[in-house]
C-alpha cells in the first residue's frame, strides 16, 4: 500500500482531534477524503506528511514509516495544503525554480520540469507574472505545480480545485485523474461534484473517527435500501398508496410515479405488485431509488450515524 494508517490518534490538551483512525490506499487509487470542519481531515494530512507528530499510532508512505523517516517521506510527497503558502513577490518561474531546487534537482532537469508542469497545469498564460498579481485560480494552479515538480509517488492535496472558475475546474480535474493512472492521490473537499468527478472511493471521517470507507456506487446505495421509486400506467390516490403493507410515507413523483419510504423494501415490493393486480394497473417501472452523496454525507456525519464498509 502507498499510504497505510494503523491506529492513529491525536491529542490536543483535552481534545481528542483523531480517534483511533485506521485506513490504506493503493497505487493507482484516487480516493476523497470527506468530513465536516473540524472532523480532523487536515490533522490526518499533516501527520502523513510529517508536518505533525501523531500521539499514537502509524503512518506508512511508500512502506516507511512517517515518524521515523520523516524526511525521506517528504521527499516521495507531493502536498498542496488548503492555505496554499505562497511567495506572492516571486515570479512564477522563480518560484518554482526555489521549490526544485529544494528537491536538489540539476539545472538541466528543473528547466525542463518547470517546462512540464507549467503546460500540464495550465500556466502558460500568467507564468510572467508576480504571484501577487495572479488570480486565485491561477494561484491554485501554482500550488499543484510545486506539488508535482519532484515527480512524486504520492499526492495529498486539500481542496485542490478551490477558486477555479468552471474551465479550470474541468482541465484540473482531467489532470487529477491522469496522475491516478500511475500515482496515489489522496484529495479533501467539501465539493461532492468533486468527489463524483475523479474519486471511485471515498472514506468519510467525523469527529474524529472514520464512519465510512467504501466505493461511490457503495455510499450512494446505502439509503437505496428503503426507497422504492414506482410508476404505474394508471393513477393512485395518496391514500390508498400509504394503505400498501410496508410503506411508511409516499410522495407523488409527476403525475403516476411514487417515491415509497419503508423499512422493508422487499416487502413494498412484493405488496405492489399485488396491490396493482387487485386495482387493474400495470407497473412501468420499479426500482430502488439511491441517495444522493450529498445526502449520504449528512447522514454519515450526524451523532447516531454507523461505519459503513
Amino acid at each position: 500500500m502507498s499510504i497505510e494508517v494503523r491506529h492513529l490518534s491525536k491529542t490536543y490538551g483535552e481534545q481528542k482531534a483523531l480517534d483511533d483512525v485506521s485506513f490504506s490506499v493503493g497505487k493507482g487509487e484516487i480516493v476523497g477524503f470527506l468530513g465536516p470542519n473540524g472532523a480532523g481531515k487536515s490533522t490526518t494530512m499533516k501527520i502523513l506528511t510529517a508536518y505533525l507528530p501523531a500521539t499514537s499510532g502509524e503512518a506508512f508512505v511508500c512502506g516507511k514509516e512517517v515518524a521515523r523517516h520523516s524526511l525521506e517521506i517528504q521527499r516521495m510527497i507531493g502536498y498542496l495544503p488548503e492555505s496554499n503558502p505562497l511567495y506572492p513577490d516571486m515570479y512564477v518561474r522563480e518560484y518554482l525554480w526555489f521549490v526544485a531546487g529544494m528537491y536538489r534537482m540539476p539545472d538541466r532537469q528543473r528547466k525542463r520540469r518547470i517546462d512540464e508542469m507549467i503546460a500540464q497545469t495550465g500556466l502558460q498564460p500568467e507564468c510572467h507574472k508576480k504571484i501577487g498579481a495572479l488570480s486565485k485560480g491561477y494561484r491554485q494552479r501554482v500550488g499543484l505545480a510545486q506539488a508535482l515538480i519532484h515527480d512524486p509517488e504520492v499526492l495529498i492535496m486539500d481542496e485542490p480545485t478551490s477558486g477555479l472558475d468552471p474551465n479550470q475546474l474541468a482541465e484540473i480535474r482531467q489532470l487529477i485523474r491522469s496522475l491516478g493512472e500511475n500515482k496515489t492521490v489522496l484529495l479533501s473537499t467539501h465539493i461532492m461534484q468533486e468527489v463524483q468527478a475523479v474519486c471511485d472511493r471515498a472514506i468519510v471521517i467525523s469527529r474524529g473517527r472514520i464512519v465510512a470507507d467504501a466505493s461511490l456506487e457503495a455510499l450512494r446505495s446505502r439509503g437505496a435500501a428503503g426507497r422504492i421509486s414506482v410508476v404505474f400506467d394508471g393513477r393512485v390516490e395518496q391514500q390508498a398508496m400509504e394503505a400498501v403493507e410496508g410503506v411508511e410515507t409516499a410522495t407523488l413523483q409527476g403525475e403516476r410515479g411514487w417515491l415509497l419510504l419503508g423499512a422493508q423494501p422487499e416487502l413494498i415490493r412484493k405488496n405492489l405488485l399485488r396491490f396493482a393486480l387487485q386495482n387493474n394497473l400495470n407497473i412501468v417501472s420499479l426500482q430502488s431509488d439511491s441517495s444522493s452523496l450529498e445526502e449520504v454525507f449528512r447522514a454519515l456525519t450526524q451523532p447516531s450515524a454507523s461505519r459503513v464498509e
